[in-house]
């Protein structure tokens, strides 16, 4: 590989981790960062950076070429309610935009790598410096889920295929095989919030993967603050696709689930 890597940066820790992991492996990070999304503290983990806001693809074209840059990533999270509001995209972008029928996210993401890769710059899984991130398989946490919990678990799991099947989004909350809520563009933390507010406590939360996910980004994540707000509504179990979801803080998000009784899986 090219001993540069290009980083396209949302919001979050992600990119912070993956800087990190790439110059551990003697990479030269080249950052395109997000106005309003991508952490300020992302310039000191890499070799240079270029701050665009959302939809200025032709600047960050321009700025991996002028760099040498062919290999790139997309880490972290762009929110996605300022897609209404914050995107000022230029004409290359309008240009993608008109050959397609929706902008819903893999359609939308595919045909912006596909841009990219016109020009020689071939986009990366995220996650493939950093493969310890994906979740592993198995009950997490001290408190195992009970048998009405993995109904729950099993119920969920069907549901949430299906709305990512029909790219809507890749998360569901549920209680006694009933749909709380479904996960559209307010995002994951919204979603549970939502569900717990109508299903009250003992809400069960499945998160999983489109059926044709593309691996090479809106990955499922979970971090702390994803236990935090099942917390807060009194949710019990967190289930998550085991290989195809992102797990930030890991060990955290398992003590603050073992104390606020909550159960997290990874299930295949």
């Amino acid at each position: 590989m090219n001993p540069k890597i290009g980083l396209i940066a949302g919001s979050g820790q992600f990119p912070g981790i993956f800087s990190k992991a790439a110059r551990e492996r003697g990479l030269k990070v080249y950052a395109i960062a997000h106005v309003g999304e991508t952490d300020p503290r992302l310039e000191n983990l890499v070799e240079a950076i270029r701050w665009v806001k959302i939809g200025q693809l032709k600047r960050l074209i321009a700025f991996f070429k002028e760099n040498g840059v062919s290999d790139a990533v997309l880490a972290g999270a762009i929110t996605k309610t300022k897609m209404f509001s914050g995107v000022r995209p230029d004409l290359r972008a309008l240009k993608v935009l008109a050959t397609m029928d929706h902008t819903q996210d893999d359609g939308l993401l595919r045909a912006f790598a596909g841009e990219l890769e016109k020009e020689g710059i071939t986009i990366h899984p995220s996650t493939f410096l950093v493969p310890e991130l994906l979740a592993k398989r198995g009950c997490w946490t001290r408190r195992k889920p009970t048998r009405s919990e993995m109904a729950d678990v099993h119920f969920g799991w069907r549901i949430v295929k299906e709305i990512g099947r029909l790219d809507i989004g890749q998360t569901v909350v549920v209680r006694d095989r009933s749909v709380m809520a479904v996960e559209a563009i307010d995002g994951t933390d919204a979603t549970i919030t939502r569900g717990g507010g109508l299903g009250k406590e003992k809400t069960v939360v499945v998160k999983a993967s489109k059926p044709n996910q593309d691996m090479r980004f809106d990955m499922p994540a979970v971090a702390v603050k994803t236990i935090e707000t099942m917390r807060d509504v009194g949710a019990s179990v967190l289930a998550v696709e085991a290989g195809k979801t992102v797990v930030f803080g890991r060990e955290e998000m398992v003590a603050l689930a073992d104390r606020s009784g909550i159960v997290i899986i990874g299930v295949e």
